[in-house]
C-alpha cells in the first residue's frame, strides 16, 4: 500500500540549493527534504574554486562590478534585474555562510581570503580582481557540509535515497510529489502546499563531463512531462580545464593562482584570444580557444593542451604581466604555497594521471560542466510557465536545475555557488510564506498513476535493446555534435539520432525484478530523462542561428542581437518539441561586444 506523507513544504534535492532552501523554509513551515543521495554526496561538493562576492577584502571591489562582469559573461543573455539582485545579495550571503561556520581560507589579519577568477575584473582598469571567496580548493564541499550541519542542528527532516518520479498538480496548483524509496522499491506520496525543485543539472548527457553520475536532469524532465517548459536548454557550458579523457574538473582557481595554458609548442596561446585578461578569460572563450588551437595543429598529440602551475612558470609570467600581491610586492609562489591552495587538485592529478602539478604540466581538455538552462523561474524562485511570467502557484526551483536567468548564455566562474545560496534561500523563504497562506490541494484520485506507468513501461519492453548501449550512444553524439562547436549538419544529425534512440528505448526491458535497491530500474528511468532533455537541447540549438556564449555555431559565428537577443522556451509532448521565446530583461547594461 502506498504511504502518504503530509508537509507544508517539500524540497527535492539536497545539494547546496536544496539545503539552503530547507534551512530557511523549516524556520516557518513543516519541511521535508527528499534526495536520491545522502546529502553530503550531492554534486555541490565538487565545486572547488570559490564563491564570488564583492567583499573588497584585498582590493577595491563593488557589487555593481560583479553584476557587469556577470552580464558580460552571460553574453548579454542574462536577465539583468535578477543578476543585480544576486550580486547585491552575494555579499551578505557569504557572511551568512561564515556565521554558519564555513571554514573559509583567511588573510593574515583574519579576513575571508579572496583570489582572482576567470572573467572577474576591476571595471575601471579591466584587470583581474580578487573576488572569489574560497576554502582552499574545497569550497563547495565545505558549503555542503556546513549547510547540512545547520539543517541537522535545526531538526530538518530528511528522506534520504528517495527518488522523486512525478510532480502532482491539481486545479492549477502544486499538490505534492511521488517518490520511490530506493531501499524498498515502495512508492510514497508526499502531499505538500509548496514544492521546491533543487535537483541539479544534466551534464551526464555528454561523454566527457565533470558532472556526477547523479546529474541526469530529473527535475527538468519531470516538469517537462507536466507541461512546464524548459528555458535556454541550448546553452551548456564546457569548462576549459578537465583532466584529459576523464573530465574531472581542474578548478579555475589553478589559473587564479597563476597557472598558464600552453600549447604543444610551449606557447601561452590565450594572449592571442584574450590579450587583456589572458588565462583568466571567461570559460566559453577559453574552451573555444583550445579547440581553435587544436584545429590549427597545436594540440599535444592533437588531443589536449597543457595547464602549467609549476612555480617557475607561474613566477615567469607573473613578472611579465606585472602581477603583484595586495601589498604591492611582486607576485611569487613556491611549490609549498601551490600545494596548500590546491591540495585536492594535486591529489587528483597524482592519482589519475601520475602527474605532480608542481613538477610538470597537467594535460587538459574541455569538459561538459554546467547547464545554463532549466526550469524557468523569477528571482524569487517561483516557477513560471509561459512567456508572460505566469507563476504556477506553490512550485519553486533553485540551483542548476533552475533558469532564473542569471547565467544567460555562459556562466561566470564562482556564480554557481552564488546562485544556489542566494536563490536557494529565497525559494525556501517564498515557499514557506506561500504555504502559510493556503490550504492543501486535494490529491488526484490516483496520485501514483503516471509514476507507475513509467516504471511499468521499463519492465515490460521486449528486451531487444540495452539501456547501457543507448546511453553510451547518446553521450557520444551529444559530445561530438552538441559540444563546444556546433553546425547545422551536426545538430540535425544529433536530433535524428536522439529520436532514433528514443524509439529504441521503447524496447528496453529492465530484467531485475527485485525491489530492494533496484539500481538497474532507476538508472534506466534516469536515461529516459536524459533522452528527453537531449532532444530539447539539440532542437533548441539547431533553431538558434547565431553564436552566443556556450552555443557556438561554426556556420553562424557571430552573435545576432537583432534576431536572437531572447530566451528560448521548449515544451515537450512525447517526441514533439514546441519552441517559443521571451525577451531578455535589460536594465543598465546595453549589449556590446565582449572583449577580454
Amino acid at each position: 500500500m502506498t504511504q502518504t506523507h503530509t508537509f507544508d513544504v517539500v524540497i527535492v534535492g539536497a545539494g547546496g540549493a536544496g539545503l539552503m532552501a530547507a534551512l530557511y523554509a523549516s524556520r516557518n513551515a513543516k519541511t521535508a527534504v527528499l534526495s536520491k543521495l545522502y546529502p553530503i554526496r550531492s554534486h555541490t561538493g565538487a565545486a572547488q574554486g570559490g564563491i564570488g562576492a564583492a567583499l573588497g577584502n584585498l582590493e577595491e571591489d563593488h557589487w555593481e562590478w560583479h553584476a557587469f562582469d556577470t552580464v558580460k559573461g552571460s553574453d548579454y543573455l542574462g536577465d539583468q534585474d535578477a543578476i543585480e539582485f544576486m550580486c547585491r545579495e552575494a555579499v551578505q550571503s557569504v557572511y551568512d555562510l561564515e556565521h554558519f561556520g564555513l571554514p573559509f581560507s583567511r588573510t593574515a589579519d583574519g579576513r575571508i581570503a579572496q583570489r582572482p577568477f576567470g572573467g572577474h575584473t576591476n571595471n575601471v582598469t579591466g584587470k583581474p580582481v580578487r573576488r572569489s571567496c574560497y576554502a582552499a580548493d574545497r569550497t563547495g564541499h565545505m558549503i555542503l557540509q556546513t549547510l547540512f550541519q545547520q539543517c541537522i542542528k535545526n531538526n530538518t527532516l530528511f528522506f534520504d535515497e528517495y527518488q522523486v518520479l512525478d510532480l502532482l498538480i491539481e486545479n492549477g496548483r502544486t499538490a505534492g510529489v511521488v517518490a520511490v524509496e530506493i531501499a524498498t522499491g515502495e512508492m510514497h506520496v508526499f502531499q505538500a502546499k509548496a514544492v521546491v525543485f533543487a535537483t541539479g543539472g544534466h551534464g551526464r548527457l555528454w561523454e566527457i563531463t565533470s558532472n556526477a553520475y547523479s546529474y541526469t536532469g530529473d527535475g527538468v524532465a519531470i516538469t517537462l512531462r507536466r507541461g512546464i517548459p524548459a528555458e535556454d536548454m541550448e546553452f551548456f557550458q564546457f569548462h576549459p580545464t578537465g583532466i584529459y579523457k576523464l573530465g574531472i574538473l581542474i578548478t579555475e582557481a589553478v589559473r587564479g593562482e597563476g597557472g598558464i595554458l600552453l600549447n604543444k609548442d610551449g606557447e601561452r596561446f590565450m594572449e592571442r584570444y584574450a590579450p587583456h585578461i589572458k588565462d583568466l578569460a571567461s570559460r566559453d572563450v577559453i574552451s573555444r580557444s583550445i579547440y581553435l588551437e587544436m584545429k590549427a595543429g597545436k594540440g599535444v598529440n592533437d588531443s589536449y593542451m597543457l595547464l602549467d602551475v609549476r612555480p617557475e612558470t607561474v613566477n615567469k609570467y607573473a613578472e611579465l604581466d606585472g602581477r603583484t600581491r595586495p601589498d604591492g610586492t611582486p607576485y611569487r609562489v613556491t611549490a609549498q604555497e601551490i600545494l596548500s591552495k590546491i591540495p585536492d587538485i594535486t591529489d587528483f592529478c597524482v592519482t589519475y594521471l601520475g602527474v605532480d602539478p608542481v613538477k610538470e604540466p597537467i594535460p587538459i581538455q574541455p569538459t561538459a560542466h554546467y547547464a545554463m538552462g532549466g526550469i524557468p523561474t523569477n528571482k524569487l524562485g517561483e516557477v513560471v510557465v509561459d512567456d508572460q511570467g505566469t507563476v504556477l502557484p506553490g512550485l519553486y526551483a533553485a540551483g542548476e536545475c533552475a533558469c532564473v536567468s542569471v547565467h544567460g548564455a555562459n556562466r561566470l566562474g564562482t556564480n554557481s555557488l552564488v546562485d544556489l545560496i542566494v536563490f536557494g534561500k529565497h525559494a525556501g523563504i517564498q515557499a514557506a510564506e506561500y504555504a502559510a497562506g493556503v490550504d492543501f490541494q486535494t490529491l488526484p484520485q490516483d496520485p501514483t498513476g503516471l509514476a507507475r506507468q513509467q516504471i511499468e513501461k521499463l519492465t515490460s519492453g521486449d528486451g531487444s535493446e540495452k539501456a547501457v548501449t543507448i546511453g553510451r550512444e547518446l553521450k557520444k553524439v551529444m559530445f561530438d555534435d552538441v559540444g563546444v562547436f556546433r553546425t547545422a549538419e551536426g545538430l540535425h544529425a544529433a536530433v535524428e539520432k536522439v529520436k532514433e534512440l528514443g524509439e529504441r528505448f521503447k524496447h528496453v526491458r529492465v530484467t531485475d525484478s527485485g525491489k530492494i535497491f533496484n539500481m538497474d530500474l532507476l538508472n534506466t528511468w534516469e536515461l529516459s530523462n536524459m533522452l528527453d532533455l537531449a532532444l530539447v537541447t539539440a532542437l533548441a540549438a539547431e533553431a538558434r542561428t547565431e553564436s552566443r556564449g556556450g552555443h557556438a555555431r561554426e556556420d553562424f559565428p557571430q552573435r545576432d542581437d537583432l534576431n536572437w537577443l531572447k530566451h528560448s522556451l521548449a515544451w515537450l509532448d512525447g517526441q514533439v518539441v514546441r519552441l517559443g521565446y521571451k525577451p531578455v530583461v535589460i536594465t543598465n547594461y546595453a549589449p556590446k561586444e565582449r572583449v577580454y
